[in-house]
């Protein structure tokens, strides 16, 4: 190359050629760096000639475009989630009911998007009582930002509505199998519509009554607002509607039905675990507070982690059997229970509430298998029970050295939150005992008369016959397999999914 270049140079046009190409370089490099610092220095000037007049006016142009973006790059997260939620049902359920589940999923989803629109938003987000909203209904009176976040509020909204689209799809992991496909459809209307942004309300609305505690209880990203919400409504579901056929308990001499496709389950699960880190840091709202947006993805991350190897080790010592389905659902129950403490505890907090997230899981879902209650998923004791756990641990290993995080980055006007292994004596777990007790026990109550008022109308489970030839056929029209591979017996496994 460099004796064509010298060879090249002896010949006139050439260096002629060059020469006009060097000093056309040149001149376009010198041009850019004048309007780049030129640029610069107006803008500069500009900013400190202003700064004493207009500073908040600033801080909004940079906040909120910042913060917008940050909130819906992380509502996309959590809607993706979505697949992971349908991939985990589908591969812990029977082949004969795989459609149902798809179905459930897309279909709740759409209509979760209208009913939070119309009614759900205003019932959770809107200026009322302590108890419910009462504005914002079909998004009217919508303003352009939500409240002091700093966001956009439709951004807010789609950020919230896939928050309140997992509560829903939460439900239906405890009724797989035999429930109707009308059924589904009314119940979700009463979570989407009801339940969920009214019990929300209470712990993220305005003047939730909750969140206005002397000591306010605390629920960053919803172990109790989603997971647990979500967990209660199952078990109501899987109560009324009583096993699926041919289910036989472990105290019958029976074990889990098989789930069909671990290969599915096992990624759906991941695609959870990586849209989890849309739920947890996305929570902080604030693209500004970067220190936290770490601190909660790293607890993230640890507790899951923990979860899993936990899980399997447990699994392990009592089966001698390394499982898969407990392994799965060791890092999910990792992941609910620190979704509640994750802003304000320690890497070390996360390791131990993740371990012992996992362990509760694992000893629910044998309680519930004793109790007879159905649940192929897992739903129950994954979301429900490691939520009330993750939520309690607040009160436990809140560091005390984070306060509530805002527009700008965290806030400490208002103090930090301290649990009772950090010198914060009980305060914090007494408000956290009482917001879980009054949760579970309202949404109790409202999830069984919910789904047994479902359920007298006959519109809840599904005919035996319908059951036993299968919901994807007689509903859907069809299998998602080929006849030839498709398995539709059932047997025993020690595995459950969440």
């Amino acid at each position: 190359m460099i004796k064509r270049f010298v060879a090249g140079m002896k010949e006139q046009d050439s260096r002629r050629y060059f020469m006009t190409y060097l000093a056309g370089k040149m001149l376009g490099t010198t041009a850019l760096l004048g309007v780049i610092g030129g640029v610069t220095w107006y803008f500069g000037s500009q900013a400190g000639a202003q700064a004493a007049d207009t500073p908040l006016a600033q801080a909004a142009d940079l906040i909120n475009p910042l913060n917008t973006v940050w909130v819906l790059v992380a509502a996309f997260l959590v809607f993706f989630m979505q697949a992971g939620f349908m991939m985990l049902e589908a591969g812990f359920a029977r082949t004969r009911e795989t459609v149902n589940v798809l179905m459930e999923c897309i279909v709740d989803t759409a209509m979760c998007g209208i009913l939070f629109w119309a009614v759900g938003f205003a019932f959770m987000f809107g200026e009322g009582n302590g108890w419910i909203g009462h504005q914002f209904f079909f998004l009217s009176g919508a303003t352009p930002t939500y409240g002091t976040t700093g966001v956009a509020f439709l951004a807010f909204f789609v950020f919230q509505f896939a928050f309140a689209d997992t509560a829903s799809t939460i439900v239906s992991g405890a009724m797989v199998g035999r429930t109707s496909f009308k059924g589904d459809l009314l119940y979700s209307v009463g979570v989407s519509a009801i339940i969920y942004p009214i019990v929300g309300h209470w712990i993220w609305g305005p003047g939730g009554w909750l969140a206005t505690l002397d000591t306010p209880f605390r629920d960053f990203a919803g172990s109790t607002v989603v997971h647990t919400v979500g967990g209660v409504l199952a078990l109501t579901g899987a109560v009324a509607l009583g096993p699926r056929l041919g289910r036989k308990f472990k105290r019958d001499g029976g074990g889990f039905m098989v789930g069909h496709d671990m290969t599915i389950a096992a990624i759906g699960g991941i695609i959870l675990w990586f849209g989890w880190y849309g739920f947890n840091p996305g929570s902080t709202l604030s693209a500004m507070d970067l220190e936290g947006i770490g601190r909660v993805a790293a607890n993230t991350t640890l507790a899951a982690c923990a979860g899993c190897l936990m899980g399997l080790a447990w699994m392990y010592v009592r089966t001698k059997k390394w499982d898969p389905g407990i392994t799965i659902n060791g890092f999910l129950a990792g992941l609910v229970a620190v979704t509640a403490p994750c802003y304000w505890v320690s890497p070390l907090g996360a390791i131990i509430i993740g371990a012992v997230g996992a362990v509760v899981a694992i000893i629910a879902i044998d309680v519930i298998e004793w109790f007879r209650v159905d649940d192929p998923i897992g739903a129950v004791a994954v979301h429900g029970v490691a939520g009330i756990w993750g939520t309690l641990s607040v009160g436990l290993f809140a560091t005390g050295d984070f306060g509530i995080p805002g527009a700008t980055g965290a806030d400490l006007s208002t103090g930090t939150v301290s649990g009772l292994f950090y010198g914060g004596g009980t305060t914090q777990l007494v408000s956290q005992f009482i917001g879980v007790g009054a949760v579970v026990g309202i949404v109790l109550a409202a999830g069984l008369v919910l789904m047994y008022g479902i359920n007298a109308l006959k519109l809840l489970r599904a005919p035996k016959d319908i059951e036993l030839e299968g919901i994807d056929i007689h509903e859907h029209g069809g299998s998602a397999y080929h006849p030839e591979f498709a398995f539709m017996g059932t047997g025993a496994s020690t595995s459950t999914g969440s």
